[in-house]
């Protein structure tokens, strides 16, 4: 009798947990490098089986639909083919998913719950607080080349006058206005802190990111130079701008872009390069590839193995005039070396195929093949405008020691007398004063740019503008 009841017991216990109603609200935080992203899964029951659309409050998305939804033998799985994210969990108690979000073959656990998850809010001590002391405007203009509008904020010192103005780059990846990574808005901060001393600030959405049009995933270097053009025309049909002292601050992948306008754009008074490359886009991600592994743990043999395989892939792309061609030939490399790549670059968890499809879909996109290939040498050695190219000496992504001479070798052979080249002591890649360089420590620093740079900038600028 009493162990017919505890079976009993048992079957409702299940029965409450498992079969309970899975539709309705979770919530959870994807934490990955240092940062924390919440989540949210609403889920919903129709007449063919479940549907789910996921919000994502921190990057201000919605409803974005998903693929495919299912629960069977008490698992819950979600999928979104087209971004490759997929979160499987099953419920540890009626108001809990215990379970793992992937993406891109990347593994990462993460649990669900029925109570809404408040945002963390990060000690940001350099980010400004409204009301401005000075005049912000919310502005669009129009790229008509490639028919897109562009978003994004021109700050003056003061609303009535003529003043000198810059226009902020991005690097890599999409990123909104104010160039937000890892936890941190350094383009705010930069604008910000270079309007108070009285220079005009014009920084934008990226296409197709936020507020601005376009397709960024089919975009390369020269698409976004295009932008940038399109921004200065913009400025010139304004009154309150100094014609003659239009700048351009690029960082790290912005500051490809920068001199590439430069030399194509005549009303480009100045330029300044905060982490730009000085050497190939290949050679850039192979010391990437060391000194980030080698810092982060990696032995010298895997780190010797890892750039022998990518030095092949770029050299296969460097070659290649044929991207159907490209694709096999990348496909057929990878299967060959898998198994040889060193384990902590494979995420646990991840299928042969999944690690395929990431490389491939990262190695073929047109920015990339396009960042592979370039070497910003030649176009410096047009540059006729005054520039400063300023990096961190613990930058492990665009490295100092290689990139600067580069930078200031090409700027000789172009004759230009006005220049300055500054490696900063002590600063990383988003120029915050840090401990080891390393990405991860990014958002781990309530610094988001050293006031040292902040200042190196803004004294330049007011040296060179007319």
């Amino acid at each position: 009798m009493t162990k017919n009841l505890l079976i009993c017991l048992l079957l409702i216990s299940t029965t409450l947990i498992f079969g309970q109603d899975i539709t309705g609200e979770w919530n959870g935080v994807l934490k990955v490098q240092g940062m924390q992203l919440r989540l949210v899964f609403h889920v919903s029951k129709t007449v063919a089986g479940y549907t789910a659309t996921m919000d994502s409050p921190d990057q201000g998305a919605k409803d974005i639909p998903m693929s495919k939804t299912s629960y069977e033998n008490s698992v819950l799985k979600i999928e979104m083919a087209a971004a490759q994210i997929e979160y499987s969990g099953k419920p540890d108690s009626i108001n809990q998913i215990v379970g793992i979000f992937k993406q891109a073959g990347q593994t990462f656990p993460m649990n669900l719950s029925r109570k809404t998850i408040e945002k963390v809010v990060q000690k940001r001590p350099q980010e400004p607080v409204k009301p401005y002391p000075y005049y912000s405007e919310e502005v669009t203009f129009e790229n008509s080349k490639d028919k897109i509008t562009l978003a994004g904020t021109l700050t003056l010192p003061k609303k009535e006058g003529k003043f000198p103005v810059v226009i902020l780059i991005t690097g890599s990846g999409p990123q909104n206005r104010d160039e937000e990574l890892m936890g941190h808005k350094p383009f705010l901060v930069l604008s910000d802190y270079l309007t108070r001393k009285g220079i005009g600030v014009l920084r934008y959405d990226d296409r197709g990111t936020n507020a601005s049009t376009g397709d960024f995933t089919k975009a390369t270097t020269n698409d976004f130079a295009t932008d940038v053009v399109a921004a200065i025309n913009y400025l010139k049909t304004r009154k309150d701008i100094e014609l003659k002292n239009i700048g351009l601050i690029g960082h790290s992948g912005g500051g490809i872009i920068a001199p590439m306008v430069s030399v194509n754009c005549k009303d480009v008074a100045f330029i300044v390069l905060m982490a730009g490359t000085g050497i190939l886009g290949g050679e850039i991600l192979l010391h990437q590839q060391e000194l980030i592994g080698r810092d982060g743990g990696m032995t010298e043999e895997d780190i010797k193995k890892t750039l022998h395989y990518n030095k092949v892939i770029f050299k296969l792309i460097n070659n290649s005039t044929d991207s159907a061609k490209l694709r096999i030939e990348l496909t057929d490399y990878i299967k060959l070396n898998i198994k040889d790549f060193p384990e902590m670059e494979i995420p646990k968890d991840a299928s042969e195929s999944s690690i395929i499809n990431r490389q491939l879909a990262q190695l073929t996109s047109p920015w990339m093949q396009n960042f592979i290939k370039h070497n910003p040498a030649p176009m410096l050695e047009k540059v006729k405008c005054p520039v400063l190219a300023i990096i961190g000496s613990k930058d492990m992504e665009v490295p100092a020691k290689e990139n600067l001479p580069a930078i200031e070798k090409a700027l000789k052979k172009s004759g230009n007398k006005k220049y300055t080249v500054n490696e900063m002591s002590g600063l990383n890649h988003l120029f915050q004063e840090c401990k080891t360089g390393m990405p991860k420590e990014y958002s781990e620093i309530e610094q988001t740019i050293s006031p040292v740079a902040l200042e190196t900038i803004s004294n330049w600028i007011k040296k060179v503008i007319k």
